[in-house]
């Protein structure tokens, strides 16, 4: 049943008020720019990751028959097999989170392995922002973003970019600017759990 009222609660933006108005700022240019200018998703900026979660099962607990809300959160490290189109059995597995009754699959989308993941799948972006000194050849060869550990994601990040003029990567400073940069169709290329969120949007939207 497609419903018409989303509202996403992410991890993200810490506990300053700028980062969370940064954080849903970016979120919403990348859902902008994937197709949903005109019926886009709401944005909530939860912190942290335990928050997201707990204002997602609160979200759920609270929602009318017009009211979907999702929630996406890092998946902190590779999803397996075994779990394609089953977040919630990563979720459990990995943080003892229970899905929350009258919730369903659809609903729980991950970035496989953090946010930063999504970045390599678009390296011109972070070589326009970072600058002439940015080491592109410093980041993972890997094509397939999903199986980077989030270690050598962040690593790879910070290396990169040491020499640039706006300094080592970091994701206060940066995380928010570049997502609202990046194409969602090179993430989504890229990764087949974003493909999955934006495919669930447009079925949760329409």
């Amino acid at each position: 049943m497609s419903r018409r009222n989303v509202k996403i609660y992410v991890e993200g933006g810490g506990d300053q008020n700028k980062l969370r108005r940064e954080c849903r700022r970016a979120f919403s240019k990348f859902f902008e720019k994937a197709g949903f200018k005109g019926k886009m998703p709401g944005i909530v900026a939860c912190g942290g990751r335990q928050k997201a979660y707990n204002d997602f099962r609160t979200a759920v607990r609270r929602a009318s028959s017009e009211e979907m809300p999702f929630l996406l959160v890092d998946s902190e490290a590779a999803v397996s097999v075994s779990h394609k189109d089953r977040p919630w059995n990563h979720l459990k597995q990995r943080d003892r989170w229970d899905k929350p009754d009258n919730s369903t699959d659809e609903q729980a989308h991950l970035m496989v392995q953090v946010m930063e993941s999504w970045f390599l799948a678009d390296p011109s972006v972070l070589r326009d922002f970072f600058g002439n000194d940015f080491r592109q050849n410093a980041l993972p060869g890997n094509k397939n973003i999903e199986q980077i550990p989030k270690e050598e994601v962040l690593r790879s990040l910070k290396k990169a970019s040491g020499r640039t003029g706006k300094g080592e990567y970091g994701k206060g400073p940066h995380s928010f600017k570049i997502l609202e940069k990046i194409n969602p169709e090179s993430v989504a290329a890229s990764s087949g759990w974003a493909r999955r969120l934006l495919d669930e949007l447009k079925t949760a939207l329409s």
